[in-house]
């Protein structure tokens, strides 16, 4: 743990939540401590991450509106970024996880990634306060930050969403109309997104393909399949 610590240039005044924060529920099955896991610190983590990331966007971009901080915000607290994020500083060798889990690779596993990130998180809050995890946080993400300010945020979202989804698995969304109204002059189209059986969103356009392209920018703003792993 004392080389994690020198990775995130931070000690623990309370070693104790370090270890709480990288214990995964697997090991506390195991050793019959279900109040031992890092759930709880991850819960706070997600709501201390989310508030570092939005004042940091709503201070460095000054012109961006709502909707367009909202949409970086989302790829940055996303289950793809946190991993990046966990990967940046080797979390994933310092787990502690069951035998089981451990076998098949649960702490290379993308969700367990996350959550231990967002666990670290709150570990540092309630150990240092906002001021630290900040510092820390922004220590992790300022590279996704400005690799994501350098160009369009939404440059052709079908593209981007058929991307994201193949990465997790080989299929691609898949597009419906669900409702069609108006005169023949003035058709609006309403279009669903799903993903296997999850229905990730809902836009509507004059056209079909404008219909479908609103669904996926609700899509990529939602990220469902980030909630449902």
């Amino acid at each position: 743990m004392e080389s994690l610590e020198k990775i995130i240039n931070y000690k623990f005044r309370n070693p104790l939540l370090l270890a709480e924060a990288l214990t995964h529920p697997s090991l506390a099955y195991e050793t019959h401590r279900p109040h031992f896991d890092n759930q709880r610190l991850e819960f706070l983590g997600d709501a201390v991450l989310q508030l570092v990331l939005t004042v940091d966007l709503y201070d460095r971009f000054p012109d961006f509106s709502e909707g367009a901080m909202t949409k970086m915000r989302s790829r940055l607290v996303s289950r793809d970024a946190l991993q990046e994020y966990s990967k940046s500083i080797e979390l994933g060798k310092y787990l502690l996880v069951g035998k089981g889990e451990d076998a098949s690779g649960g702490r290379e596993r993308a969700s367990t990634l996350a959550d231990a990130f967002e666990s670290l998180v709150g570990a540092i809050y309630l150990d240092s306060g906002f001021k630290e995890a900040a510092r820390f946080v922004m220590l992790c993400a300022s590279a996704k930050i400005s690799e994501l300010s350098s160009g369009p945020i939404e440059q052709n979202p079908k593209g981007e969403l058929q991307e994201i989804l193949q990465r997790l698995a080989h299929y691609p969304p898949a597009y419906f109309v669900i409702d069609e109204s108006g005169p023949d002059h003035e058709r609006v189209f309403v279009s669903e997104v799903k993903w296997g059986e999850l229905s990730l969103g809902q836009g509507s356009g004059s056209s079909k393909k404008e219909a479908e392209v609103e669904a996926a920018k609700a899509a990529l703003l939602d990220r469902l399949w980030d909630v449902s792993a």
